[in-house]
């Protein structure tokens, strides 16, 4: 019973989080509205991403903070840092446990020394890159994520053509501090459900 209630507390919560981002489901309505998944594919989606957060709260409840979930039509991508290799394997295992799970992209680092010249460099990087995708005209920014670590710069969004995908390559390529670029864009034609 008292893990049915922190189950429930915890969804409560995480839910009311959502609400402020505008990636969030039931955000801004921007999201929503740009995003090329049905919205049955989107609120699947976002059962499935509270549905691994919640579960890597219970294991240890600083995942909540230290691991990002992000889920597109069924694909898990996960970031964040962890101090042990275990730890990574131990994650990867719960996102492939999903349900609903169709791939997992671990995208977690090994804890090494953080200094805050790095950290703050990795702040300038995805800030500067998320500014150059909203003033793109070709892209549609709010259907991507951008989180940078260690000069490596991941991307998670949903294309709408190749011409934009090539758009957001191009931009990361001109931010000079940017050491390696991990995308994870998959094209509206890969979904397997899309708005009619």
């Amino acid at each position: 019973m008292k893990k049915k209630f922190i189950l429930f507390f915890l969804l409560t919560l995480l839910s009311s989080c959502v609400g402020a981002s505008s990636s969030g489901i039931f955000g801004s309505g921007v999201s929503i509205a740009l995003d090329p998944r049905t919205l049955g594919t989107q609120i699947d989606d976002s059962i499935m991403k509270k549905n691994l957060q919640a579960r890597l709260g219970f294991v240890d409840k600083k995942y909540l903070l230290k691991i990002s979930v992000k889920v597109l039509d069924g694909r898990i991508f996960l970031g964040g840092k962890v101090n042990e290799s275990e730890e990574k394997l131990k994650i990867t295992k719960m996102a492939w446990e999903t349900k609903g799970a169709r791939s997992v992209k671990n995208n977690i680092v090994i804890k090494k020394k953080f200094s805050f010249k790095s950290t703050a460099l990795d702040v300038l990087i995805t800030s500067q890159l998320r500014t150059a995708l909203i003033l793109n005209k070709n892209v549609k920014a709010a259907n991507f994520s951008i989180d940078t670590i260690n000069r490596k710069t991941y991307i998670f969004g949903i294309a709408h053509n190749e011409n934009e995908k090539k758009e957001i390559i191009q931009e990361a390529k001109q931010i000079v501090d940017l050491k390696e670029l991990i995308s994870s864009i998959l094209m509206v034609s890969d979904l397997s459900r899309q708005r009619e």
